[in-house]
């Protein structure tokens, strides 16, 4: 089983970013997304490694006190990915490091957009 700050697989192709798992709650609900929308998740993760800013309707950055959230102690912008439905993903931009941080994967609306 993945644990947190792994690889979301494959790897990233030349060019692309990497992404990687923020939280160990992203690990489970990443399972969750690709079991219930498994070619939309494919479609997201492609998405998030080829473009993690394009502004899409369903890729834009949340705004307020979501809009930023700290990440190995970096703060960083934050971003929703709509996968389907009420499925989301939240993730954070390193752009030192070329790197998505899968912070929140969830089948349903998150708790916090409540």
């Amino acid at each position: 089983m993945s644990k947190r700050r792994e690889r979301v697989a494959p790897p990233p192709a030349k060019g692309g970013w990497d992404l990687r798992y923020g939280t160990s709650d992203a690990v489970k609900g990443w399972e969750k997304v690709c079991a219930a929308a498994p070619g939309n998740a494919r479609t997201a993760w492609e998405k998030l490694t080829a473009d993690p800013r394009e502004r899409t309707d369903r890729q834009h950055p949340l705004r307020g006190s979501l809009g930023s959230r700290t990440v190995n102690g970096q703060e960083m912008e934050q971003w929703q990915y709509e996968v389907a439905g009420g499925g989301r993903l939240w993730y954070c931009i390193d752009d030192a490091k070329r790197t998505v941080w899968l912070m929140e994967a969830t089948s349903g609306h998150p708790k916090a957009t409540e």
